[in-house]
């Protein structure tokens, strides 16, 4: 084996648009639905993870419990033939008292992090919400949960704010240094994350592609 195969790809996928997307109104925990251009867009990225994919690789899919990943995790395990473990320590970031209410209720409201000091343990005015260490402990857990699964290929359905930490938990991270951290990516990305089978490095190997979802918008 040569460090140019990989023991383990993971393959992160943020959900694509949801109704709260375009009502403007929090997501968080809120359990908004894919609208019909998510749902094409969750044909889209089940596709090109079928083209990624060894077609006779054991694959397992995990998924946030939220309709809007579901749905999306559910699209891509009929075509690969599995069916989604779900663990809703992948879930957003929760939002509290603004959880489905318009954006500007929270915009209102929202104190934001200092630029020094502790930032992980911010309170952001809004009864409820989670900090960004309770909100990272939890995706480093579920993280954790699924590397202790060996498995070539794993597929993550999640959120763009739980990704972050996904990636982070991934490269090694201390849970402390991720005050500062945002990898920022679009609704119905694909990040992919390699271990090499030789030296055991983590590669991010693409982060946030979206390139199956241009013919949606031709």
């Amino acid at each position: 084996m040569t460090e140019r195969e990989p023991v383990r790809t993971l393959h992160v996928v943020t959900h694509p648009e949801a109704t709260h997307h375009v009502d403007r109104v929090v997501g968080g925990w809120h359990d908004s639905r894919l609208t019909p251009a998510g749902a094409r867009a969750a044909a889209a990225i089940a596709e090109s993870l079928r083209s990624r994919v060894p077609e006779d690789a054991d694959v397992e899919l995990f998924s946030s419990d939220l309709r809007r990943t579901l749905q999306t995790a559910t699209v891509v395990g009929d075509l690969f033939g599995v069916r989604p473990v779900v663990d809703r320590r992948l879930r957003e970031k929760s939002y509290g008292e603004a959880e489905g209410r318009p954006q500007e209720w929270l915009d209102q409201r929202f104190v934001p992090p200092p630029p020094v000091g502790d930032r992980m343990r911010h309170h952001e005015g809004v009864p409820g919400a989670e900090t960004k260490a309770a909100f990272a402990q939890r995706v480093y857990a579920a993280l954790d949960a699924i590397l202790e699964r060996p498995r070539a290929h794993q597929i993550i359905v999640t959120h763009g704010g739980a990704l972050t930490f996904v990636v982070a938990s991934w490269i090694g991270m201390p849970i402390d240094s991720v005050g500062y951290v945002n990898f920022r990516v679009a609704s119905g990305s694909i990040t992919v994350l390699r271990e090499d089978g030789y030296f055991r490095n983590r590669e991010v190997a693409s982060l946030g592609d979206t390139s199956h979802l241009a013919e949606l918008s031709v």
